[in-house]
């Protein structure tokens, strides 16, 4: 009999201790270090990582990019944190939110020697949990000695690096009379790994031999609830629903990704960089995220579980239909949903056109 987690309980552990601040220890070999995300570091936790040696800070290549820094290693830079650097310094470097004010943050020294496999392991850590894709990383010699000294969560890089889709498990499902149709029924499931939960909206009783109409959502917060006028994920949702309503069926996937997978928290960073001039690319790179971190396997995992092999979805992004095929199931038609748009987010939705490809 054993109570210990699996690698499944560590990974959400792992990334539970960076929303807290608290340092994780990653192993690969022989190799080992403590990585904390810049995001939550303090300046205690801070003073004490460099009292363990020269540590790193960790980015990826588009954060890179904006501050002028060659990538090394492809698809991040190691930076040498100066001697006498503090949290200031660290957290300058890898949050964009003063880089108008302060735009010369260097000079930096960026390593061209060495592995950079923990450094990597710990920005996909730090973009699972949400928080800006920037970590502290400090080599040490024993890394099962110190994780066991100061009860530090330990894992190795490759399991921190797993692309693996969680297995998700319905969890109930129940009536919900809603304003497009009294034939409403809400589906919840849950990933095994502690994730995010997402949600079916299904209209009606869908005949599963056939094609359903079907969307995947996203979820805006501020668009679906607040009705922001930034962008056009609120009339998309409440258009898509009154399509499948007028239908008499259809099911809706409501996932759990906001802000194209970056968190609601990072998409308010990458709106307040729109204030300054950026596109929505443009804030995500500045941000160190790529244009959409979204993983639409989930999408093709849901409409599985309830069923669904065809669908005729409702989209303006042809990424969607190829993803989605991708995954097995077929989309015998793309139905447009082309609504929403106003002249707050008249320049959003020409970038994604332009940059992401939707037809628009």
């Amino acid at each position: 009999m054993s109570f210990a987690p699996d690698l499944t309980e560590i990974l959400a552990r792992a990334r539970a201790d960076m929303r807290l601040g608290v340092p994780v220890v990653l192993s690969d070999g022989a190799r080992a270090a403590v990585v904390m995300a810049v995001e939550t570091l303090g300046p205690q936790r801070l003073a004490d990582a460099l009292a363990l040696g020269q540590a790193d800070l960790a980015i990826t290549e588009h954060r890179a990019a904006t501050l002028k820094t060659a990538a090394y290693d492809g698809d991040l830079v190691r930076l040498a944190v100066p001697d006498g650097a503090g949290l200031d310094w660290v957290q300058a470097v890898a949050d964009p939110a003063d880089d108008l004010r302060v735009p010369i943050k260097g000079p930096f020294k960026a390593r061209r020697t060495g592995d950079a496999v923990l450094h990597r392991a710990g920005i996909r850590l730090a973009k699972a949990a949400r928080l800006i894709p920037a970590v502290l990383v400090v080599p040490i010699a024993n890394g099962a000695a110190l994780a066991g000294e100061h009860g530090l969560t330990l894992i190795g890089a490759a399991q921190a690096m797993t692309t693996d889709l969680s297995p998700l498990a319905p969890v109930i499902h129940a009536k919900v009379p809603l304003e497009v149709s009294e034939a409403g029924r809400l589906h919840i499931f849950r990933p095994e790994d502690g994730a995010e939960e997402h949600y079916a909206v299904e209209i009606g009783s869908p005949d599963r031999s056939k094609p359903v109409l079907a969307r995947l959502h996203s979820a805006c917060f501020t668009g679906d609830l607040l009705g922001s006028l930034k962008c056009d994920c609120g009339p998309q949702l409440r258009g898509a629903l009154s399509q499948m309503g007028a239908a008499g069926e259809g099911v809706l996937l409501y996932l759990n990704q906001e802000g194209r997978g970056i968190g609601l928290a990072n998409k308010m960073r990458a709106y307040s960089l729109q204030d300054q001039g950026f596109d929505t690319v443009e804030a995500n790179h500045r941000l160190g995220f790529e244009d959409d971190e979204r993983d639409f396997r989930i999408g093709a995992e849901l409409l599985r579980k309830m069923g669904f092999s065809k669908v005729r979805l409702l989209t303006n992004n042809p990424a969607k239909v190829e993803r989605l095929e991708h995954c097995g199931i077929e989309v015998v038609e793309r139905v447009p949903l082309k609504v929403g748009e106003n002249r707050f987010n008249h320049h959003y939705l020409a970038t994604k056109a332009k940059k992401s490809g939707h037809i628009l």
